[in-house]
């Protein structure tokens, strides 16, 4: 009989002693009620049932039973104590008559005796609570035990496939803000003038209890690359589209837009990254594209942006030099900074309250060979955050610019994506290009990740953690959305976790500062050295220009009167035999040559 449908009888509300009467039980023959005869016409019907199939459950039978106890109603009421119990022919606001009244009260044997034994049981009171305390902690001394900890793990539980016949990769996942029940996740074909014609553009909101269909079809003017729920007002999404306008919807109204951006003062490449500010009317974004451009937007007006500041880290506020934005951070208990993740690799800081657009970006943290994929603060220590790209995963503090503090190994695969852990300061997911999900735990291990998990055969390209750190959605470029459901360890904090996290981020930051300190020094002195060895190096040129200078010319010289004796002996070879005199010799020739040259170079005007 199923549990459902139990009706209760009867309640009995005495014990079992105070009722009925005790059963007494004797032996006796045994009574033939009813006989009935075997039937051969019957026996002719009986078909045989040759082989049999039967089912045997090899666990032991268990039974469930349910009883209904009574309930109690439980009623909270509260008494307001005024001054009260005077006769009627004493005033209490009259301070000789009550004193009069208080005398004539205390005069009486009653209010003695009445006092002596109310006296009594208050002091065995006190005398109780003053020898048990019950807030006493016994077991403070004691030892820890350490508990075994289950490996870590994680499960499929649900799969989401993109329903259109073209295929479109899961750009961006976005938690449902009231519960996570539900998960948006925009769909685009990020290859550059490479999308298939009749390509759908529409994006879709799961309910995780249905994977078969979407609940809500979003329906932009262009693909969406990102989509966030307003953490204020669930039924409001805002997306950033593939041609540069920002979108929002509101769930109420339909499946179409509500707001868009004006073409003309929108991005001019795909809005790569899209953030809710956290403001009092909650109607407050900015976005990024890879134009170099972040905007600031106001849902309720939307057709252009509130402020724009360029990506120029030459802070020349020059388009043309601007670094492409590709990923953002904004931090609510940090509500005047912000930064930005480019296309080169660079992470910028900036200041939303400068005065002038130059002074709004801080500084820079150069550390990836290519984009900065994922960006985001330690939801426990903001000075820290992390950072993917190329194929590492790196943790940054703010102190240290020059470089990050810890960083994961060279991937064989690219990185796609990377988030923290809500819940757990020192663990963070990252996805990777051969469909690959790690996570991370540095105080357990920092060398190699706690757990590798291969969701898919292809690409991972983004991924979202719940709130409650239990559930990661992962989008892959086949438009198949996986959740992943991980162990408990991996989903709880940990004993003394927030003390360890600290510490190592603390101690990995100060070696980073000795190094970059160790780094200026060597710095310094090799452009010392360089600038001692210039000075000899000018002084020597001075010393040798002279001689260097005489050298030339008198290379210059010999070259000179080498061609001015050919042409001599030419000469004498043409002249006739009969006009040189006999009696000179070749040897004379030659001396008076020689004559000649030592008195050349006072004549020859250089």
């Amino acid at each position: 009989m199923a549990a459902g449908a139990m009706e209760i009888v009867y309640v009995y509300v005495k014990k079992r002693s105070e009722f009925g009467k005790q059963c007494n039980f004797s032996d006796r023959q045994a009574e033939l009620n009813i006989d009935i005869p075997p039937n051969p016409e019957l026996a002719e019907q009986f078909v045989a049932r040759n082989p049999v199939d039967m089912g045997i459950q090899c666990s032991t039978s268990m039974s469930e039973h349910e009883a209904n106890t009574e309930r109690f109603e439980m009623e909270t009421r509260g008494v307001n104590h005024v001054e009260g119990g005077w006769p009627k022919d004493v005033n209490p606001l009259e301070l000789e008559q009550t004193i009069r009244f208080r005398k004539k009260v205390e005069k009486d044997e009653n209010y003695i005796n009445t006092i002596m034994q109310l006296g009594l049981v208050m002091e065995h009171c006190i005398k109780q609570n003053n020898a048990v305390n019950i807030y006493q902690e016994y077991f403070d001394d004691e030892e820890e035990v350490e508990v075994t900890e289950e490996a870590p793990a994680a499960k499929t539980i649900n799969v989401f496939r993109d329903p259109q016949d073209i295929k479109r990769s899961a750009t961006h996942l976005s938690w449902h803000p009231d519960g996570n029940r539900k998960l948006a996740v925009a769909y685009s074909c990020l290859n550059f003038q490479r999308a298939p014609e009749n390509m759908s553009q529409e994006s879709y909101i799961w309910d995780l209890e249905n994977p078969n269909r979407p609940e809500t079809v979003l329906k932009p003017s262009s693909a969406l690359v990102t989509l966030e729920y307003n953490p204020k007002d669930s039924h409001v999404l805002l997306g950033g589209c593939y041609n540069g306008q920002i979108a929002c919807w509101d769930t109420r109204k339909g499946s179409l837009v509500a707001e868009l951006s004006t073409i003309e003062f929108s991005h001019r490449d795909p809005v790569y990254a899209t953030i809710w500010l956290q403001s009092k009317t909650g109607t407050e974004c900015f976005s990024a594209s890879t134009d170099g451009q972040v905007m600031w937007w106001d849902i309720r007006k939307l057709s252009e942006p509130t402020e724009v500041v360029i990506m120029d880290i030459t802070k020349k506020e020059q388009l043309e030099n601007a670094l492409g934005a590709i990923s953002l951070e904004f931090e609510s208990t940090l509500p005047t900074k912000f930064m930005v993740g480019t296309e080169q690799g660079i992470v910028i800081s900036c200041n939303r309250k400068a005065k002038t657009p130059a002074e709004k970006i801080v500084c820079t943290f150069p550390g990836h060979h290519g984009p900065v994929y994922a960006l985001q603060r330690n939801p426990f220590y903001p000075k820290n955050f992390l950072t993917i790209g190329d194929w590492t995963a790196r943790i940054w503090s703010e102190e240290s610019r020059e470089s990050s503090i810890m960083w994961t190994k060279y991937h064989m695969a690219y990185l796609t994506d990377g988030a923290w852990s809500p819940v757990r300061p020192a663990v963070f997911f990252t996805t990777k290009m051969d469909g690959t999900l790690d996570i991370w735990d540095f105080v357990f291990k920092q060398c190699d990740p706690a757990l590798s998990l291969k969701v898919c055969d292809e690409a991972l390209s983004c991924l979202r953690v719940q709130d409650n750190g239990c559930f990661i959605a992962c989008g892959s470029q086949l438009g198949t959305t996986t959740l992943l459901e991980v162990s408990q360890g991996l989903c709880s904090l940990q004993r003394n976790e927030k003390n360890m996290a600290s510490s190592i981020f603390e101690r990995e930051t100060r070696r980073e500062k000795i190094l970059e300190a160790r780094h200026r020094e060597m710095r310094l002195k090799e452009k010392g050295k360089a600038e001692g060895r210039d000075d000899e190096l000018q002084e020597e040129e001075a010393a040798d220009l002279q001689e260097l200078v005489a050298a030339a010319e008198q290379e210059f010289f010999d070259i000179i009167f080498a061609e001015l004796k050919k042409e001599e002996r030419e000469a004498m070879k043409k002249q006739p035999a009969a006009k040189q005199p006999s009696h000179e010799t070749e040897e004379e020739v030659e001396g008076e040559e020689e004559v000649e040259e030592e008195g050349a170079p006072e004549e020859t005007p250089t």
